[in-house]
């Protein structure tokens, strides 16, 4: 990425981060002025925004340090662990909520709906605002490298898949201070004080969800597998059609972070592709990289199947 685009990248993250900032300090002072459950709720999902917003910028930062002996893949896949560590936050931040939000159910207390109702609303600007900065961002920075054409879009965008994550973070977030104005409009024109732990028993249930899917997504990284939108079956198909190949085994992809995506294989040559090798592995390269995005691959170039792994192709082709 170019010098320009990175600072201009690392200034939207610092942006967003000190807007959200703002927002979960006012909602805390608030929430404990108005007695809100609810808005305390909401800016415990603010503070998995910030958490979000810091661990991406932070992962940012920590992959464009240099790999070294002892981490020849460098620092990406920290962005995993931070993201795993979030997940568990998610989780234990919704078990709270909804522990008060029992509490509350069985001994309310007097709430100031009005007073809540503006926090709340000032809320959901930042969040709106916050959400336009990092959707700019999303669009601005997607295949910056290189200008080709990819059938697989959710592989085409890998490059925002940490600042897309920030941004439905936010996005969440924005529907919680919708729910948190419902209620406070609520509250002040009925009196009926329940409608605030049952609105933060919603903002719990959308936290937790937040947390499945960061921690699912986390764990299916840390165990290798597949990535999101890849077929093995269509890389093996599209190998396979190349002239001279006539075996392919021991194909394996992963993710070393979110977006970076590794391939090796070893694909086994015909007679004929035996004297073509340079070739046949440079068009190998060039198919991977436009038709599905991958660029860290390697491929082992065999005269025969070495027995390695599973065989990719059913039968060998003539």
């Amino acid at each position: 990425m170019p010098q320009h685009e990175d600072s201009k990248l690392e200034g939207r993250y610092l942006y967003s981060i000190l807007i959200t900032l703002v927002v979960l300090i006012a909602e805390v002072i608030g929430g404990i002025w108005t007695g809100s459950l609810a808005l305390l709720s909401d800016s415990g999902h603010v503070l998995t925004d910030v958490l979000a917003l810091v661990i991406s910028f932070s992962a940012y930062k920590m992959a464009q340090r240099p790999s070294d002996d002892n981490h020849t893949f460098g620092y990406h896949r920290l962005e995993v662990f931070a993201a795993l560590f979030n997940g568990i936050s998610l989780a234990i931040i919704s078990i709270v909520i909804w522990w008060e939000a029992v509490h509350r159910f069985l001994v309310p207390n007097e709430i100031l709906g009005v007073p809540m109702m503006v926090i709340a609303v000032i809320g959901l600007i930042a969040n709106i605002l916050v959400a336009l900065v990092l959707k700019a961002d999303h669009h601005s920075y997607s295949d910056h490298d290189h200008n080709i054409k990819h059938p697989h879009k959710s592989i085409d965008s890998k490059e925002d898949i940490n600042l897309y994550s920030a941004y439905m973070h936010v996005i969440g977030d924005a529907v919680s201070s919708v729910g948190v104005i419902i209620a406070g409009l609520a509250i002040w024109l009925t009196g009926v004080l329940w409608i605030d732990p049952l609105i933060s028993i919603f903002i719990g249930a959308m936290i937790s969800v937040s947390s499945y899917r960061v921690l699912r997504r986390a764990f299916h990284i840390l165990l290798e597998g597949t990535p999101d939108g890849i077929s093995i079956n269509e890389i093996v198909t599209a190998i396979s059609q190349i002239q001279g190949v006539s075996d392919i085994h021991d194909l394996h992809v992963w993710n070393i972070c979110s977006g970076h995506v590794s391939l090796s294989a070893h694909v086994a040559l015909t007679s004929k592709g035996c004297s073509n090798q340079v070739e046949i592995l440079s068009l190998i390269r060039e198919m991977l990289l436009i038709s599905f995005s991958l660029e860290h691959v390697t491929i082992q170039i065999e005269s025969e199947n070495c027995g390695q792994g599973n065989r990719a192709l059913p039968n060998p082709v003539d």
